[in-house]
């Protein structure tokens, strides 16, 4: 069998550039020979051009239950970042490995590919008590894409698995909670003039301007003690403009203005509350104003994307797995929450469980020279041979009703 230390698996899975608007089929074409030759079969479900692909897979009995191991196979670009090593090329200082990935989250799949003969071996040993499932998604960093198709295809199929384990950096800190997240673009439509007759034109630029404030306001009003959740840091729901396009000539009134807005919400929040508050707000204050000085402007909203939160009970199977298996006790209840988002809210909303704990931080992800350590690599190496373990006694555990 392959004897990959995890150190090794992730210098080949850094040394696939997989950023999210390239292609990914490289990498998991990979993972699948690299399962294969440990005999253990998988399928890819490729996006509609076949540019890109999730990959999943099942080691041990065909039966209902077990567990899910999934990450993504995306990372965010580095265009524009200043790297003291080279990116796509793995790089080892005082006990770091650094690499676009490490963290975000190739370091969790090294760990669980270096585990796989192990699982292999206890599978054909029958010491496995219940299937363990690979599921590698692609596309999760432009807002957890991939995985939804992979999701409604293993539900036709009647896919039935207790507990998803999310491997997203979390310093093996066992976590059960995130926020939700809702993307949402507003177009302004003006009408456009000589800027020296600017009062004649609509001035789509200071409508944005409007909208954005009103945002502002009403994340002012999520921050109120009222709509506090203390698990999460910060302890509300958040909402920000990220992106503003408009205008093409300083003298020319401009008549569009596109901008992007963010909602992160905690578990509980209406999240789609911000937008109709948004939209209430263009249609009886702003659009009035606009369409008196020329009737065919416009505001329009149009949503991005959106996953769900995660709130995971903490007396839950998943919580009491992911507490033996880290090496956090489940009496203590020392299980955390994350303020990003993954695609463990999906999995929850599919029926399926999820819970999150993986090696490094995201205070390294999406930055350059980002890294993870080699004890938090050593750390979800231990964790998976305690799985292994777990994963044949189901006396600890109930993953097998």
């Amino acid at each position: 069998m392959n004897t990959l230390s995890s150190k090794a698996m992730l210098a080949k899975l850094v040394g696939f550039p997989t950023v999210s608007r390239d292609s990914n089929l490289a990498l998991v074409e990979f993972i699948q020979a690299y399962l294969s030759d440990v005999g253990v079969e998988s399928e890819l479900f490729y996006d509609a051009e076949r540019t890109k692909a999730n990959l999943f897979a099942t080691i041990g009995p065909v039966k209902d239950g077990g567990i899910v191991l999934s990450g993504h196979t995306d990372v965010v670009p580095v265009d524009g970042q200043n790297w003291t090593v080279t990116p796509f090329e793995l790089t080892e200082r005082d006990g770091r490995l650094y690499g676009r990935g490490t963290a975000d989250m190739k370091g969790y799949l090294a760990s669980v590919l270096t585990a796989v003969p192990l699982f292999v071996e206890r599978a054909r040993s029958g010491s496995l008590a219940v299937p363990l499932h690979l599921a590698f998604s692609y596309d999760e960093e432009i807002g957890c894409v991939g995985v939804r198709p992979l999701l409604a295809a293993l539900q036709k199929r009647g896919f039935r698995p207790r507990v998803c384990i999310i491997g997203e950096p979390t310093e093996m800190q066992p976590v059960l909670g995130h926020k939700g997240k809702m993307a949402v673009r507003c177009c302004v439509r003006g009408a456009a003039c000589h800027s020296a007759y600017a009062p004649y034109g609509v001035n789509a630029v200071h409508y944005a301007s409007r909208l954005i404030g009103k945002l502002e306001e009403i994340g002012e009003t999520l921050a109120h003690p009222e709509h506090r959740d203390d698990r999460f840091d910060p302890p509300f729901s958040t909402v920000q403009a990220g992106l503003i396009r408009g205008g093409r000539a300083l003298n020319i009134v401009p008549a569009e203005c596109d901008f992007d807005f963010e909602v992160r919400a905690v578990p509980g929040f209406d999240i789609g509350s911000v937008a109709r508050e948004l939209e209430t707000y263009a249609s009886e204050t702003l659009l009035p104003k606009m369409r008196a000085v020329q009737p065919d402007t416009d505001i329009r909203f149009e949503a991005l994307n959106a996953y769900p939160g995660l709130a995971t009970d903490p007396d839950s199977d998943g919580a009491r797995l992911i507490a033996s298996i880290s090496g956090v006790q489940a009496e203590t209840r020392a299980f955390g929450t994350v303020a990003f988002g993954t695609e463990g809210g999906l999995y929850d909303a599919a029926g399926i469980p999820a819970v999150v704990c993986g090696p490094g931080s995201m205070d390294q992800g999406h930055k350059p020279d980002e890294f993870v350590t080699l004890e938090q690599l050593a750390r979800c190496d231990a964790m998976m041979v305690r799985l292994a373990n777990e994963l044949g006694c189901t006396g600890v555990v109930e993953l097998n009703r």
